[in-house]
């Protein structure tokens, strides 16, 4: 049998403080599937469902992970805020969470919101009023992607009552795959990445390293072009390039090894705007490729509001709403020429170009206007 203990899941409760605000909920009325893990990178789906999570009691469910065997069958609920606990399923697989689920009478809740369409078997245990799908990533086209997406996608769309896309380019493939999809670009915590321009320290281990500094923060994986950033660095030996982040779906032994190339592994969301702050330009160097065909990077303007000079590969997003303000680069050759362009100009206020559009967008503003279409549909 799958359960344990007498037909009865092992549960492992961590508090994830002593506050006492933060207390263990014991209903939801919004359940969030992501494959994604609340401690990972900070990105959309802790952005967003930390404001969301105000109006609602929330369940954010991880996809399983490896797990040591000892471990197999079990859970942990983790209080990450006021109303919103994390669920992390130690199970063979997503089948199996609903034998959790079962077991802590989750069902006919308001609202089951995807980051994943991997967890739509699901549905028929929560039998939730209303579903919807924040599309923040094309998830079948990524490296090791399981091919049944596509077609959970599309019975996921079938059923969801809203879709949100992370970008213009996934509202543009999925716009005609539903009748409420609507186009949420990636936003950014304005107030946290300023601090990169008030005097703040600089992190220790980036001290050690010789500027002028040319910088990368997010994951490392299969959307990185790896060999664009080692031409560049050889290109220019004497700049620095820093990539901070976890390197994930990739082995460490494809990293390129240069003298003038450092990996510093992933920090916390709360000290990026130190790292940030001792750049003195920022990158992303994404491959163009079937994982970054829909990508509307997220640092984007964490970069501006950090008031750094950017230079990026021709994502199409990138390109279409912010070519005249990131210098756009094909090769190895239009970066070093990038680089020679931030370096003869020096010091340039770059904030007068980024604040307008650092306005027009921010999580708080996404998060009230997503809230607002969730409430109407509710009323529906």
């Amino acid at each position: 049998m799958f359960l344990k203990n007498n037909s009865s899941l092992k549960n492992i409760l961590t508090p994830s403080n002593d506050d006492s605000e933060n207390t263990m909920v014991s209903t939801y009325d919004l359940v969030v599937f992501s494959h994604l893990r609340w401690d990972f990178v900070y990105q959309r789906p802790q952005h967003l469902i930390s404001r969301i999570s105000q109006n609602y009691r929330t369940l954010f469910i991880e996809e399983p992970i490896g797990f040591p065997e000892e471990e197999r069958n079990t859970y942990e609920i983790i209080n990450a805020k006021p109303y919103l606990d994390v669920l992390r399923p130690k199970v063979d697989s997503i089948s199996n969470i609903r034998l959790i689920l079962e077991q802590l009478s989750i069902k006919d809740i308001e609202i089951a919101w995807f980051y994943s369409p991997a967890f739509v078997e699901l549905l028929d245990v929560l039998n939730p009023r209303k579903i919807i799908y924040d599309c923040m990533d094309e998830l079948s086209l990524f490296k090791g992607a399981d091919q049944r997406l596509v077609t959970q996608e599309k019975q996921l769309m079938q059923k969801a009552a809203l879709i949100f896309t992370g970008g213009k380019s996934l509202y543009e493939a999925k716009a005609n795959n539903g009748n409420e999809v609507y186009c949420f670009p990636s936003s950014v915590d304005i107030a946290h990445f300023k601090k990169a321009q008030n005097d703040i320290s600089i992190p220790l281990d980036l001290q050690e390293i010789e500027g002028p500094i040319v910088g990368y923060i997010g994951v490392i994986d299969e959307r990185i072009d790896l060999s664009l950033v080692s031409s560049v660095a050889k290109l220019n030996p004497d700049y620095s390039f820093v990539m901070i982040g976890p390197v994930v779906k990739i082995m460490e032994d494809e990293l390129p090894r240069l003298s003038n190339i450092h990996y510093l592994g992933m920090k916390k969301y709360e000290e990026l705007p130190q790292y940030l702050k001792a750049f003195d330009i920022a990158m992303m160097p994404f491959a163009l490729n079937d994982a970054t065909r829909f990508i509307s990077p997220t640092k984007t303007l964490e970069y501006m509001a950090a008031g750094k000079p950017i230079i990026s590969t021709a994502i199409k997003d990138v390109v279409r709403d912010y070519a005249d303000v990131v210098s756009i680069v094909s090769n190895e050759y239009d970066f070093s020429e990038a680089l020679s362009h931030f370096k003869s100009h020096g010091e340039i206020d770059y904030n007068e170009h980024y604040n307008d559009i650092l306005q027009k967008t921010s999580w708080e503003n996404t998060s009230k206007e997503m809230l607002s279409l969730m409430q109407k549909a509710e009323a529906n």
